[in-house]
């Protein structure tokens, strides 16, 4: 499924730019894009075209790619960028980041409807 079958192609766009060049924010940029007034399911329809893999897991491999999963012209993270990200998102230090399983409530925070996704999405 394409992400633009779930969040708005300029919205897309225009965090893609703001990070073109800067460091790149986990929470700035799903917010940017509109994910924190997305629903939980297409929350998680977003987190499954990301995890790459299908393995119900987002590994450090794809979180590198994770801004081509928006669009084909993000840039890759820089290895800084991608451990950053992942010690954040990692509660449970096994080197992912899951949406579901029995320590979801570790790996995410609180979403309107139910929790996804940390950091992905902001309070």
């Amino acid at each position: 499924m394409p992400m633009t079958d779930l969040l708005k192609a300029e919205e897309i766009k225009k965090a893609l730019d703001a990070f073109a060049a800067e460091t790149f924010d986990p929470k700035k940029f799903f917010e940017m894009v509109g994910m924190k007034a997305m629903s939980a399911e297409n929350v998680k329809k977003v987190f499954q075209v990301l995890d790459v893999d299908g393995s119900g897991f987002i590994e450090e491999e794809e979180l590198k790619f994770v801004l081509k999963g928006f669009s084909k012209e993000g840039r890759d993270l820089t290895d800084t960028e991608t451990k950053a990200f992942l010690k954040a998102a990692d509660k449970d230090g096994d080197g992912k980041i899951g949406v579901d399983g029995e320590r979801k409530e570790e790996l995410c925070i609180t979403h309107p409807s139910i929790p996804y996704l940390y950091p992905l999405i902001p309070n």
